[in-house]
């Protein structure tokens, strides 16, 4: 998962389907080099999952 999610995009997901996203982000950030733009987006968009599932059920973020 390389592609940079963004909150708009993570805002219609169910808890599962973030819970899921966040799994595959986090083993795509496992394969990624220190300091590449794939790392940061990696980085950025689990950022983004954490904060969908944080803000809960209706996602008003």
């Amino acid at each position: 998962m390389n592609k940079l999610m963004t909150i708009a995009e993570l805002q219609s997901r169910t808890e599962t389907e973030l819970r899921c996203l966040f799994r595959q982000a986090t083993l795509a950030l496992a394969r990624t080099a220190t300091g590449t733009p794939e790392r940061r987006n990696n980085l950025a968009t689990l950022e983004n999952i954490s904060r969908a599932i944080a803000a809960g059920p209706g996602r008003g973020l």
